[in-house]
């Protein structure tokens, strides 16, 4: 009994600290660490929320792009930072679900090392290719793909990425053959892709959308369900003609596991908060990146959802690291 007593006020001592610290917090920056350098969806994503999320939160939020190893920096880099909710992941559904199933030894586990705190951004992609490529359709591209198997060269945000992973699949789905190359994000991705030295980019609209409006790149389809806003001419895959082929992505924020329950429940209502704000709305349908909050518990199905799937995926596409 006398062990059972120490216990409960153990807890009971433990649950009023978490509470006291969760009332102080924050009390000094947040930091969000991004897993890609400058540029593209999930450094976008990060971004839009900082700004509004110090006004919300009463507290500097710092952008920290830590890219390298397909995102395993950061990932390991969040996981192993004390749980006080100062240190934070702006997280990319390529990596977070991607990655388990890329690599048999991670550093990381995709669920017990992580506290979800809100889905953020959830954005379509789209196929583009450099002007070159002599199409002007996504039908007539994967007829000139066909005929010229191995000529064409892809790029993606790197090894394991959705880029990666949704580029494979579309191979997969048409039956073309490309040669990858990996680049540490959209950033460096684009500017080869821009150059003519690489063909064929299936990455974010922030990354592609002002190039195709330019008329720097062409714009084939894209992989929602529907048209995008700023890009209204180009065509969704199924009205493309390939209607089994869809590629979406997500960028989430996450805490450490172990981050005090008041913590996050006060992080997460303070990112719903700045995400509601009219103008963050606008500079995300400036930048072509659709918002799109979800609750910690909603964010955690989703991942559990999505890491068989993505498992699936990559083993039949035989997707590797090397």
């Amino acid at each position: 009994m006398h062990i059972a007593r120490k216990l409960v006020a153990t807890l009971a001592l433990t649950a009023v600290a978490q509470l006291a610290s969760a009332q102080a917090f924050p009390d000094r920056s947040i930091t969000l660490v991004v897993p890609n350098p400058p540029g593209g969806l999930v450094d976008t994503s990060a971004r839009l929320l900082s700004e509004p999320l110090t006004r919300v939160i009463g507290q500097t939020v710092i952008v920290d792009n830590k890219p390298g190893a397909s995102g395993n920096i950061a990932y390991q880099f969040v996981a192993n930072a004390k749980p006080d909710g100062y240190t934070l992941l702006i997280s990319y559904s390529g990596y977070h679900v991607g990655n388990p199933a890329l690599m048999d030894k991670l550093a990381w586990d995709p669920v017990k090392d992580f506290s979800p705190i809100a889905l953020l951004t959830i954005s379509t992609n789209v196929i583009a290719v450099h002007p070159s490529v002599p199409v002007n359709n996504l039908k007539e591209f994967i007829a000139y793909a066909k005929a010229n198997p191995g000529k064409l060269n892809y790029a993606s945000q790197g090894n394991g990425s959705v880029s990666h992973i949704g580029t494979e699949m579309f191979k997969q789905s048409t039956g073309i053959e490309m040669v990858h190359v990996p680049y540490k994000g959209s950033g460096p991705a684009i500017q080869d892709v821009l150059a003519g030295q690489v063909q064929v980019f299936i990455s974010t609209p922030p990354s592609l959308m002002q190039h195709v409006q330019s008329g720097k790149l062409k714009g084939l389809a894209v992989t929602g369900k529907s048209r995008h806003p700023g890009m209204p001419n180009v065509p969704t895959t199924a009205e493309a003609g390939l209607p089994s082929f869809q590629l979406e992505s997500w960028v989430g924020l996450f805490a450490p596991a172990g981050t005090p329950a008041p913590v996050v429940a006060k992080l997460t209502d303070s990112v719903k908060k700045s995400l509601a704000l009219p103008e963050v709305k606008e500079r995300a349908d400036a930048a072509g990146v659709e918002l799109r909050y979800l609750t910690p518990a909603a964010t955690d199905a989703l991942v559990k959802k999505e890491l068989p799937y993505w498992n699936k995926a990559i083993k039949s596409a035989n997707i590797t690291l090397d």
